[in-house]
């Protein structure tokens, strides 16, 4: 061959004529160099093809290019992708994404458990805030009831012994009251039985009940006045017998019947003790007694036991 100075050729689409079978110059984009390794062999394989030998620029000597084997290459890509073990062309995955699929796989996994449980842990935690808030609430409201309940406690203690405490006042009151009625007032006799008492039935007395309270006593028993008063009745009162009759200042009458004999007069004045009479069997009687009647204001009898002891007196 002739060396010589060699110009520099630009293979084009109207000066290579498509060779069937074999591979196509692709056209230069932008007017730079192609930057796939594919495209630049086959450039290469295009220009030993229609000149032999080519060179980047003038005035530098040839060099010679050798091509592998084809074949070799495609054996060892068909190799690398697993054609020959049978899996399909459409499952086969490009090496460059083999290592970083996997990867972001595991990181996309965990990534989410990460997520899952940073979520778990977030609702667990507003559960348990949650729970405490009720729980403090709880605590709050039973210890408002025990205050509240306490303080009733002690209201009511209070009131308890502001009653207790009056109570035992007018108790004592009461008491003080009738020691001094006591002291003003007396019982009728002495060495006494009590016999029949206000209320009792029976055919001996005319109103079919007994109206009075029965002290019965030895004849001849000292008969005082139970207080001071006057005397407005003194003799004889046919079934009451020999009958005096003794009216306090409030206008209570006090009527002693069935005596022996009587010791005062109408019109006298009389003190808490004195004797005005002695105890007898005159009139509708079964044997000695007193029988005693109050009427309030001259009225109705009542009670003569109860009228004692309100008086401060224990018959």
């Amino acid at each position: 061959m002739d060396e010589g100075p060699w110009e520099e050729w630009n293979p084009t689409e109207d000066s290579i004529r498509s060779v069937r079978g074999r591979h196509r110059v692709a056209k230069q984009r932008g007017g730079g160099l192609a930057r796939s390794s594919t495209v630049l062999g086959v450039g290469v394989i295009a220009a030993v093809g229609a000149g032999g030998m080519a060179t980047a620029q003038s005035g530098k000597p040839p060099v010679s290019i050798s091509l592998p084997d084809l074949s070799s290459v495609t054996e060892s890509a068909k190799a690398l992708i697993g054609e020959d073990s049978g899996a399909p062309k459409s499952s086969a995955t490009a090496l460059s994404s083999v290592g970083r699929t996997d990867a972001g796989d595991a990181t996309a996994a965990t990534g989410s458990k990460g997520a899952g449980e940073a979520l778990r842990a977030r609702i667990m935690q507003q559960a348990e805030s949650q729970q405490d808030r009720i729980a403090q609430k709880a605590a709050q409201a039973a210890e408002d009831a025990a205050v509240k309940k306490a303080a009733a406690a002690a209201v009511k203690a209070q009131d308890d012994a502001q009653a207790k405490a009056a109570a035992e006042k007018k108790k004592a009151e009461e008491a003080a009251r009738l020691a001094a009625l006591a002291r003003q007032f007396t019982l009728p006799t002495s060495s006494y039985t009590l016999t029949s008492h206000f209320g009792d039935a029976g055919a001996m007395w005319s109103s079919g009940f007994h109206t009075g309270l029965d002290f019965a006593a030895p004849t001849g028993t000292l008969i005082k006045a139970v207080h001071s008063g006057t005397i407005t009745e003194a003799g004889w009162a046919g079934s009451y017998g020999y009958r005096t009759i003794l009216t306090l200042d409030d206008g209570t009458e006090l009527w002693f019947c069935h005596q022996s004999s009587i010791s005062v007069t109408v019109g006298q004045k009389v003190s808490t003790g004195d004797v005005i009479g002695r105890v007898g069997a005159t009139g509708n009687v079964t044997g000695p007694h007193l029988h005693l009647e109050v009427h309030p204001d001259g009225g109705a009898a009542i009670d003569p036991l109860a009228w004692l002891r309100g008086k401060g007196l224990n018959p």
